[in-house]
């Protein structure tokens, strides 16, 4: 495996979706606009033939300009705020999934492994060696990296990966969530998270004034009740399509991560080992904590299954994984039987 290519290619692929998000959100404003415009007369459209010429004859840009700033002042202060909410440090979120901060004086071989392995690949990333915390009553295999800068970041282990992987892949495993951290990726989903909440907003927006005015009759009452309907519309479709490009842009991290973990161990067969596993074993990478959904991005492999997980999945699945890491893999999982620590 090239890591160095790969690593290429998932940040480039990361950069398009980026750019891509930004202007998906730029075109929600303007569409929103452009509603707002149409509803209460500020384009007049009773022409028979409707242009872009007569339009921009009566186009008036100070009322675009105004009601853009009013709708980017709902998405980014909703976004400013929702970001806020998230941006504690990663203590908070281990604790909220049922994490156990592992003592350095613990006498658990299990436990002692984990904090020996994340100070090797600490030193081989060059970052601060973080505290980790077990997720004690998980059987699946995975783990997280959770915190919004170095400072303040944690390493989450389930009680599956510490007793089912062997010292190899458990570094591997460790590995890919110290390359989450080094890139930041926590913090970029946080803010892609944030602005999704400002776009729902605008759904929001539009419940709310379809259910205050329904019922009501006035001549004000038509573009009222449109608005809603046009904002309720745009903002649940938004969110639709940017969860799609969050799930791609998240895709594209995990890959990014899994080079890294083959950079920063100098070894394949450990990150390859770990998926090997995953697939093999019956519980797979699945957490049982209520809480598991919000940090669905997180996890070194799926944690969270549900209908809807093909088109929202945010991790690759496992033999495209594997098969990036290992090319001449030969499609084998390898068999995981509970209970046997």
């Amino acid at each position: 495996m090239d890591f160095f290519q790969s690593q290429d290619a998932a940040r480039r692929n990361t950069t398009r979706l980026v750019i891509f998000f930004g202007l998906a959100v730029l075109s929600l404003i303007a569409i929103t606009n452009l509603l707002v415009m149409l509803l209460f007369g500020f384009l007049k459209t009773s022409e028979e033939v409707v242009t872009l010429s007569v339009i921009a004859a009566q186009f008036d840009w100070q009322v675009f300009f105004t009601i853009g700033a009013l709708v980017s002042l709902v998405i980014f202060g909703g976004s400013a705020y929702k970001t806020m909410a998230l941006s504690g440090g990663g203590s908070a979120v281990a604790e909220s999934l049922g994490g156990r901060l592992i003592s350095q004086s613990t006498s658990d071989l299990h436990e002692r492994k984990a904090l020996n392995v994340v100070e090797e690949v600490a030193i081989a990333s060059g970052l601060p060696v973080p505290p980790v915390y077990l997720l004690e009553g998980e059987e699946g295999i995975n783990a997280f990296a959770a915190g919004y800068t170095p400072g303040n970041a944690v390493i989450g282990l389930t009680r599956g990966t510490t007793a089912y992987l062997s010292r190899d892949e458990l570094q591997g495993v460790i590995a890919h969530e110290f390359s989450h951290v080094l890139h930041g990726d926590m913090r970029l989903n946080i803010r892609l998270i944030g602005i999704l909440h400002g776009i729902l907003l605008i759904g929001l927006i539009g419940y709310y004034i379809l259910r205050t005015v329904r019922g009501r009759s006035s001549k004000n009452a038509g573009p009222i009740l449109g608005l809603g309907l046009g904002l309720l519309v745009i903002g649940y479709t938004g969110t639709f399509f940017g969860n799609l490009i969050k799930a791609s842009v998240s895709r594209q991290r995990e890959f990014l991560a899994d080079a890294s973990a083959v950079q920063f161990t100098r070894n394949n067969e450990g990150i390859a080992g770990a998926l090997k596993k995953i697939g093999g074993y019956a519980q797979g990478s699945e957490l049982l904590s209520p809480q598991a959904p919000s940090m669905s991005h997180a996890y070194f492999s799926n944690g969270v299954s549900s209908f809807m997980q093909s088109i929202f999945a945010t991790h690759p699945p496992l033999d495209g994984r594997i098969k990036r890491i290992q090319p001449p893999w030969d499609g084998g999982f390898v068999p995981v039987a509970r209970g046997a620590h």
